[in-house]
């Protein structure tokens, strides 16, 4: 049985949308490898794949960031899936959260999608909704301000002051998850600071 975890930050490609508070996902994965020493390649899945372990002796990683638009992500997810041979109950997908307030991060398996076109296009290609989540919270619009606009907007400077912080604890969170299981992950992510 295949002990590696695939664990996906999800983001648009490009300068663009780099800052924007969409690709959330993708800065925690770049953390992550940062931290562990690990270096991101082209694959062919459409890709940047970094793999190795977290920590001496700690998990076996693929680190994904999809080279797709977020509303198709689920193709690469898939291609990588079945490259790595890595089942949906290894599948780790982190993202950007509206209904989480900024600055906090929760994890969970399965469930809806909450409106995100990019789980909502991984759970399509998988066939199902059943795998676990980091969910990293960016909070709503303020006003009327539409949720597309939003998303696609960097963060505002005092946002950008905490964001090493949220990033961190978004690493923090996909470690817990893989090396302690959902349910204890949960105790020890969701408890109060």
């Amino acid at each position: 049985m295949n002990e590696t975890w695939l664990v996906v930050g999800l983001g648009n490609p490009g300068a663009d949308y780099e800052r924007t508070r969409h690709n959330i996902g993708q800065k925690v994965i770049d953390q992550l490898a940062a931290d562990h020493g690990l270096n991101f390649k082209l694959h062919k899945a459409r890709a940047l794949v970094a793999e190795g372990r977290l920590g001496i002796g700690g998990p076996r990683v693929v680190l994904a960031k999809p080279l797709s638009y977020m509303n198709l992500s689920g193709g690469p997810v898939s291609a990588l899936a079945k490259f790595y041979d890595i089942s949906v109950e290894r599948l780790l997908p982190v993202h950007d959260e509206l209904d989480i307030p900024f600055g906090d991060v929760r994890l969970k398996r399965g469930g809806g999608e909450g409106g995100h076109n990019g789980l909502r296009d991984i759970s399509k290609a998988f066939g199902t909704k059943d795998y676990h989540r980091v969910r990293v919270g960016i909070g709503r619009p303020p006003g009327r301000m539409d949720v597309a606009d939003f998303v696609l907007k960097p963060f505002s400077s005092t946002e950008n002051k905490e964001l090493p912080f949220l990033i961190d604890a978004g690493a923090d969170a996909v470690l817990a998850l893989i090396t302690l299981g959902l349910t204890d992950a949960q105790q020890k992510v969701h408890a109060p600071r």
